[in-house]
């Protein structure tokens, strides 16, 4: 039977390496996972789209990693996040990413989220959370910026530091390059340390969004 959660032994398998090579890439953040306590634990469909990636799968025409970020994120979805615990953070973010018209239901959206969540945390590290789904309902990539000036405490990520970047991203079913392409520009965006600080300290949705999507920043 195939799982949805892998193990690493199950992961090594998969990718024909060693678990030591599996332990090696989660530890340094090389491959989509998360921890359930102190157990490494993968997501099937993550594993399986960071494998064609790797690969070199082709993107959708017109969807290249160039001005992605300011094609799926407007002002008006990025949100400063007043109330620092998780739950809360994510309501609010999905009600910000319904606001697109590229997203039907605000009910469906949440409870993929959350769904989501309870499988395995999206905290990527470096005080950076990407809550992300794919939906037959949703027509196209889009996504909400939620910044907390204060640590979202009860948010478990990898390398156990608080999150204060959520990037919470909503694409179609059948959008598994450009799923997969969005999640790699956003981890790129993001990387840099003084990047995370401005966006952190940046004074208004404008700002913060200006300074986001200039990706040659």
């Amino acid at each position: 039977m195939n799982h949805e959660i892998m193990t690493t032994e199950e992961v090594a398998e998969y990718l024909r390496v060693s678990e030591r090579t599996v332990y090696d890439w989660a530890h340094n953040g090389r491959i989509p996972c998360g921890k359930l306590g102190t157990t490494w634990r993968f997501k099937r469909s993550d594993i399986e789209g960071w494998v064609n990636q790797q690969l070199g799968a082709p993107a959708t025409s017109g969807f290249q990693g160039e001005g992605l970020l300011s094609k799926i994120l407007s002002s008006d979805r990025v949100v400063f996040l007043e109330d620092c615990e998780k739950e809360n953070a994510l309501k609010t973010l999905c009600a910000a990413l319904a606001t697109s018209s590229l997203i039907q239901s605000e009910e469906e959206l949440s409870g993929a989220i959350f769904k989501r969540e309870e499988l395995m945390s999206t905290g990527i590290g470096f005080g950076i959370g990407v809550p992300h789904v794919r939906l037959p309902s949703v027509a196209d990539v889009v996504m909400a910026l939620g910044i907390a000036r204060e640590p979202i405490a009860d948010y478990q990520s990898l390398d156990e530091e608080p999150i204060q970047i959520i990037c919470m991203v909503a694409a179609g079913s059948t959008q598994h390059p450009e799923y997969i392409r969005t999640l790699s520009v956003l981890s790129s965006r993001l990387k840099g340390e003084m990047v995370r600080k401005a966006l952190i300290a940046a004074p208004d949705a404008m700002s913060a969004l200006t300074l986001f999507t200039d990706e040659m920043a």
